[in-house]
């Protein structure tokens, strides 16, 4: 996620300059040219102040990887860890650390991302400012009220990309299963889903509307929403019930 974040505000006209990357594997992997990596917070230069420090690590490492940022006590520091609170991220950095966290989401590589965020006490309004500048410069961004309502954006808009290409692969499948050649099934569905998602966009008109004016009464697409849209183990149903398991992960990782 931190790469794909990086790798928009790249594409948006970021300077490499400005940003800095530490990365275990670095020695192993070619980074963006021109932004400066190093293998751990150790090696960064003694006069390094940075004004934002990204945490783009896996929840279950940041007890080991964030305490050597806690220097950088001028920064904000916005992570985007699932399920790791505030005041969990405080213990590492310290009680008077400015923190945002930020749930986004891989479209940000292609700037369609989907980011909500929540500010911790004690951040200013121009830490706040520079983070949503960031996550706005990929996506769309939205801040919510308390860590509750992020435990719910990360499971619709967090884990959300991964229910779509899981779409995909399954309505290529089932496209597959009918006679359809592979890799035709696949050109098809992957295009239907890409182009209903650009409809979407750049339309006005609410999702329901948009599936009511593909619904003819009777047609072959009311016949296979009549299965999508069951009460019991439907589309509703079974959504409900991910993203509710999605949720309670974020809370599991929380501690």
């Amino acid at each position: 996620m931190g790469g794909a974040l990086l790798a928009g505000w790249l594409e948006q006209g970021i300077s490499p300059a400005d940003m800095v990357v530490v990365d275990p594997s670095y020695e192993s992997s070619a980074g963006p040219a021109g932004v400066r990596s190093f293998v751990s917070a150790e090696d960064l230069p003694g006069d390094f102040s940075p004004d934002v420090v990204l945490l783009a690590v896996k929840p279950q490492v940041m007890n080991d990887v964030v305490p050597a940022y806690a220097r950088f006590d001028k920064a904000v520091f916005l992570s985007i860890a699932a399920g790791r609170t505030i005041a969990s991220l405080r213990a590492l950095l310290g009680d008077k650390a400015a923190i945002v966290r930020a749930m986004p989401n891989t479209p940000a590589a292609v700037r369609r991302g989907a980011t909500g965020l929540l500010a911790g006490t004690g951040t200013t309004p121009q830490q706040k400012a520079v983070c949503d500048k960031l996550v706005a410069a990929v996506g769309e961004a939205v801040w919510v009220g308390d860590e509750t309502q992020l435990d719910a954006v990360t499971a619709v808009s967090g884990s959300g990309p991964a229910y779509v290409f899981l779409m995909v692969e399954a309505l290529a499948a089932a496209g597959e299963a009918m006679g359809l050649p592979a890799d035709v099934a696949q050109t098809l569905a992957r295009a239907t889903i890409a182009g209903s998602g650009e409809l979407l966009r750049q339309s006005p008109l609410p999702a329901a509307t948009l599936r009511e004016n593909v619904t003819s009464p009777n047609g072959t697409t009311y016949a296979a929403l009549q299965v999508l849209m069951a009460e019991k183990d439907g589309l509703h149903d079974l959504m409900r019930r991910a993203t509710e398991a999605a949720a309670r992960r974020a809370r599991e990782l929380a501690g």
